[in-house]
This record gives C-alpha cells, sequence and structure tokens, in this order.
C-alpha cells in the first residue's frame, strides 16, 4: 500500500501550485473546477510518484499552524527528502533569498538528520530534510 496523495486547502492556488512547481520539480495536471459549488483543485505530482492535490473553495478558514512557537493537532508539516546535506543548505538558500521564512535551522537532529523548517505561501509548514552518513 502506498499514500496516493496530501490534499491541501488553499487560497491562493496559483502561487501555491508556482511554489511547488519552481521549488520542488512538482509537475502540474490541469486545474479543476466546479463552478456550481465554487471548488477549485490541481493534481501536482513528483518524480518519487508522490502527488498534492492543491483543492481551493471560498469558506475555507485560514491556517493556524504557521508559527514555531504554536502548533495544532493534525498533519503538520510536509517533508521533502533530498540526496544530502548539501542539497539541503542549497535548498534553504534558495527559499530564505526568494523571502520564505525558516521556523527551524538547518540544523542536524538528535535521531541523525540535517534539516530545516519552512513556510509555504499557504502557511504550510514544509520540512527539507536528509538522513546523514553515519
Amino acid at each position: 500500500m502506498k499514500i496516493d496523495h496530501i490534499a491541501i486547502w488553499t487560497d491562493q492556488l496559483e502561487v501555491m501550485k508556482k511554489y511547488y512547481m519552481t521549488f520542488f520539480g512538482a509537475n502540474p495536471r490541469d486545474n479543476y473546477c466546479n463552478r456550481n459549488t465554487h471548488f477549485e483543485s490541481c493534481f501536482l505530482s513528483f518524480d518519487s510518484g508522490a502527488r498534492i492535490e492543491l483543492m481551493s473553495s471560498p469558506d475555507i478558514p485560514a491556517n493556524m499552524n504557521n508559527t514555531i512557537e504554536r502548533q495544532y493537532l493534525g498533519i503538520i508539516h510536509l517533508a521533502f527528502g533530498l540526496e544530502n546535506a548539501d542539497q539541503v543548505y542549497e535548498k534553504y538558500m534558495e527559499l530564505q533569498k526568494a523571502g520564505f521564512p525558516i521556523l527551524d535551522g538547518p540544523r542536524k537532529t538528535g535521531d541523525g538528520y540535517y534539516e530545516f523548517v519552512t513556510l509555504d505561501p499557504g502557511k504550510n509548514r514544509i520540512e527539507v530534510t536528509t538522513k546523514l552518513p553515519i
């Protein structure tokens, strides 16, 4: 069994689509729009086979998981794995230079990873990580 996709509500569908395409190499499918319900979505695929469904509807409340100080129950971050610490650091520099907030790191974790945490345009936590060699 595998996870087919992760869905993310957003009020900035095109901005979010561009973010995942630009910084993480996502490949978009055509948007789906239901004019009766005002629901719009777009699937993004990654080379690994993983997918994200970006969804938009006017009555969805704002995300509250946008600070390091306070978190809420539920899925808390989406993690992207890179090959090595140099690639993680390069992605950190790229996102920082592009103006995205860095909530934590980059840092070595106690369980052997090198990672940092940032926010996408919808204030969803994004972790970029790699397992350090032993």
